[in-house]
């Protein structure tokens, strides 16, 4: 008999003080829809951007956080962990764990500049910094305009250093009429950089090829 193949290690997704909180709600609901096992980190920021734009109004506490956001995207026993932002022993904080990539969704220019510098004061950064020390994929979706000097260089200092830089900037050639059709064309942006299938929109070309 064949030994069981080991679960897919996890995505790290974090979300940060940007506004466009749907971003990453939506990435977090598609991303345990399509069966990933996802850590799941939220800046104080984040959860202050979530009550705005959101009718969400999430507990403070992580356990809690993951109860309501698992049972509200059917999450299995399991498949979402939640750490708080001093939550040092949590997997991510160390290169030695395996998340296999990290999405940073959506990413205020704070958290750019501290992942820029390798800052390191919180869960998110420390994460980060052990993708891109690891030589992991790390994306990040920035949400901000227009960018200063500033914010151009230190996106161009984390291109460099190999992380995807994918801001929140939607096409419209699918000619979308909900917000919800704009939200879903950057994350399956993002799901394409995971490597996780998905059936959010058509891409370019397809409707013209089934004509």
């Amino acid at each position: 008999m064949s030994a069981l193949a080991p679960p897919a290690a996890p995505v790290a997704l974090a979300m940060t003080g940007a506004s466009g909180a749907q971003y990453g709600l939506r990435l977090l609901e598609c991303l345990l829809g399509a069966g990933e096992r996802v850590y799941l980190m939220l800046s104080r920021p984040a959860q202050v951007v979530i009550g705005s734009e959101t009718d969400w109004a999430l507990p403070g506490r992580p356990a809690e956080v993951a109860r309501v956001l698992g049972d509200r995207f059917g999450a299995a026993d399991g498949q979402l962990r939640v750490f708080g932002q001093e939550e040092w022993t949590a997997p991510v904080a160390s290169g030695s764990a395996t998340a296999r990539a990290m999405v940073v969704c959506p990413c205020s220019m704070a958290t750019i500049s501290s992942l820029a510098v390798g800052a390191s004061r919180n869960l998110i950064e420390r994460a980060g910094d052990v993708m891109i020390k690891e030589g992991r994929r790390l994306i990040v979706v920035p949400r901000e305009t227009p960018f200063s000097a500033i914010h151009l260089d230190n996106l161009l200092r984390l291109a460099r250093a190999g992380v995807v830089v994918l801001p929140a900037n939607p096409g419209f050639y699918h000619r979308p009429n909900t917000v919800g059709e704009i939200v879903d064309f950057i994350v399956a942006r993002v799901l394409d950089q995971l490597g996780v299938a998905h059936d959010l929109g058509p891409r370019w070309g397809q409707e013209r090829d089934e004509d």
